[in-house]
C-alpha cells in the first residue's frame, strides 16, 4: 500500500523479510481456521446435541491458539531458511510482494532445495488438512441429504458452500503456485495465482463468517432500502 501511495517499487531487505514472515504466518493461520470451521460445521450438523460439549469456549480457545501457533512456527521456519539463501541473480522480485518462489528464483545456491523441501512438507500438511475437510463434508452432505425439511437443507448448504468454495480456491491455487517449477511460469500467471490465493479468500471472509448472521443481513437490507429512498 505504501509503495502504491508513493509510486515506488523498492523494498528494504528487512521489509522483504517482514513480508515473507507475515504472509506465511497469515496464510498458515487462515487455512488452519478454515480446517477448524469444517470441524465446527460437522459437529453442528452431524452431532448437534453434542455441540456445546465438544465446542465449548475452552475448546474454541485451544483450537484458536493451535491455529495461531502453527502459523507462527511455520512462518519462522520458512522465513529463516529463505532469507539465509545467497541471492546472485539480481534483486528484482517479479511479484507485488516478497513471495518465497520468486525469491528462490534469485538464488543460485543448491541450498534452495532445502526450502523447496520445506515448502513441499508444508503443502503436504495443508493437503492433510484438506483431506480432513473433505471427509468432514462427506459426512455433512450425507446428513444434509437425509434432512426431511427443504428449508433445513437450504440453510445447511448456504452455510457450507461458501466455505467449501474458498477452501478449493485457496488450496488449488496455492499448491499450483508453490509446487510448479519456478522456471516454467510467466510473470502474469504468477501474479494471477498470487491474487487468487492471497487476496480473494480474505476478501470473502465476511461472507463466510458473517453473512449467515440474521442481524447483519437485516442491517444490509435496511442500508440498501435507505439508499433506494434517497
Amino acid at each position: 500500500m505504501a509503495n502504491s501511495l508513493w509510486d515506488t517499487r523498492a523494498i528494504s531487505y528487512s521489509g522483504c523479510a517482514a513480508q515473507v514472515f507475515l504472509f506465511v504466518f497469515f496464510i498458515g493461520t487462515e487455512f488452519s481456521v478454515l480446517t477448524i470451521m469444517a470441524y465446527d460445521r460437522y459437529i453442528a450438523i452431524c452431532k448437534p446435541l453434542h455441540y456445546g460439549t465438544l465446542l465449548g469456549s475452552r475448546a474454541c480457545a485451544q483450537m484458536a491458539a493451535a491455529a495461531w501457533s502453527c502459523g507462527f512456527f511455520n512462518a519462522v521456519l520458512h522465513t529463516a531458511d529463505t532469507l539465509s539463501l545467497p541471492l546472485c541473480r539480481g534483486n528484482a522480485v517479479d511479484q507485488f510482494f516478497c513471495e518465497i518462489p520468486q525469491i528462490l528464483k534469485l538464488s543460485c545456491s543448491e541450498a534452495y532445495l532445502r526450502e523447496v523441501g520445506l515448502l513441499t512438507g508444508s503443502i503436504s500438511l495443508f493437503w492433510g488438512c484438506f483431506t480432513f475437510i473433505m471427509l468432514s463434508y462427506v459426512q455433512i452432505f450425507r446428513a444434509v441429504l437425509r434432512m426431511p425439511s427443504e428449508q433445513g437443507r437450504h440453510k445447511a448448504f448456504s452455510t457450507c458452500l461458501p466455505h467449501l468454495a474458498v477452501v478449493f480456491l485457496f488450496i488449488s491455487t496455492a499448491i499450483f503456485a508453490y509446487l510448479k517449477p519456478p522456471s516454467n511460469s510467466s510473470q502474469s500467471l504468477d501474479l494471477v495465482l498470487a491474487v487468487l490465493y492471497s487476496v480473494v479468500p480474505p476478501a470473502v471472509n465476511p461472507v463466510i463468517y458473517s453473512m449467515r448472521n440474521q442481524e447483519l443481513k437485516d442491517a444490509v437490507r435496511k442500508l440498501f432500502e435507505y439508499f433506494q429512498h434517497q
